[in-house]
């Protein structure tokens, strides 16, 4: 195969067999995942297209019964969709449930099962960097929707103890319930704190071999700032994950590098949530290293 596939070559991959993926979000013209998934397909000659298709959270329902009727084999759904697509499908994998949203929906002969492949693309990446999860201590900064689902997943892993850090905000309801959850289903011992609380957050840190910031403090609006303005706080052999990927780089992970810690942006748990996502739509595992390497060209 070439390098790199062609626009008239992804176009004649188009047949009347050629099955339909896609995403449904709001806002959605900024995503990267259109042109990873179909990097993936060109690459591994398959016959399927990924669109992405611009559906708030009270179209979701309507949208998601005309994919069940055009018969599409599989979407992925961002916010503002990510819990209420749970209300539209027929099977919820437990992943899914714990987490109380679901980023990928698969559609087996009309019947939709929802998965959560977000804490997967967490797990896979710290796997990547070797710090796989299991038997480890690990501080999660956030429970919003990536927090829960990067804690949820850990516990499933068999990670051994988790640590987790919000502030006393509309999130924390929601995390309190989360624990219960993973408390009485999983092996994993898991504690939230206040991330007002530097003491706690000193002490979850002296250990613990992993410290994951899955919220969105240092992009955006909210470039510049950062959950950790000191981050001695943080032992050197610490492995951090700061789930952003745009920008590349946040304070937070400034301010880690420069202080020696090994760390890495949510880039490659971006490419591990899809290829997760693609392994359920396909059944082939997605060629990392191609997509990789063309994304940005």
């Amino acid at each position: 195969m070439n390098d790199e596939p062609m626009n008239d070559e992804i176009m004649q991959t188009i047949t009347g067999r050629t099955e339909l993926l896609g995403l449904l979000a709001h806002p959605i013209r900024h995503s990267q995942s259109p042109r990873m998934h179909n990097l993936a397909i060109a690459r591994l000659g398959l016959d399927y297209a990924y669109l992405a298709f611009e559906v708030d959270d009270e179209e979701l329902p309507a949208a998601v019964e005309a994919m069940r009727t055009l018969k599409v084999r599989g979407w992925n759904v961002s916010m503002p969709n990510k819990m209420r697509i749970l209300t539209c499908v027929d099977t919820i994998t437990p992943a899914a449930e714990l987490i109380g949203a679901s980023n990928t929906v698969v559609n087996e002969d009309g019947r939709l099962t929802a998965y959560n492949t977000d804490g997967v693309g967490a797990m896979e990446a710290l796997r990547f960097f070797d710090h796989a999860p299991e038997g480890r201590t690990i501080t999660i900064i956030g429970a919003g929707g990536a927090g829960t689902a990067v804690t949820v997943q850990a516990a499933l892993d068999g990670a051994a103890a988790l640590n987790i850090f919000n502030r006393r905000d509309p999130f924390w309801d929601n995390a309190e319930r989360t624990l219960e959850k993973i408390s009485s289903r999983t092996g994993a011992a898991a504690v939230l704190h206040d991330l007002a609380d530097q003491d706690a957050l000193a002490g979850a840190l002296a250990e613990s071999s992993v410290l994951i910031d899955a919220t969105n403090v240092g992009m955006g609006a909210l470039e510049g700032r950062t959950n950790l303005p000191d981050v001695s706080i943080i032992p050197p052999e610490t492995f951090v994950m700061h789930v952003v990927y745009s920008p590349a780089e946040t304070r937070f992970l400034r301010d880690c590098g420069r202080a020696g810690l090994q760390c890495t942006n949510g880039i490659e748990m971006m490419y591990r949530q899809g290829a997760a996502a693609f392994e359920l739509f396909t059944g082939h595992d997605m060629p990392l290293d191609y997509v990789r390497a063309h994304m940005g060209r």
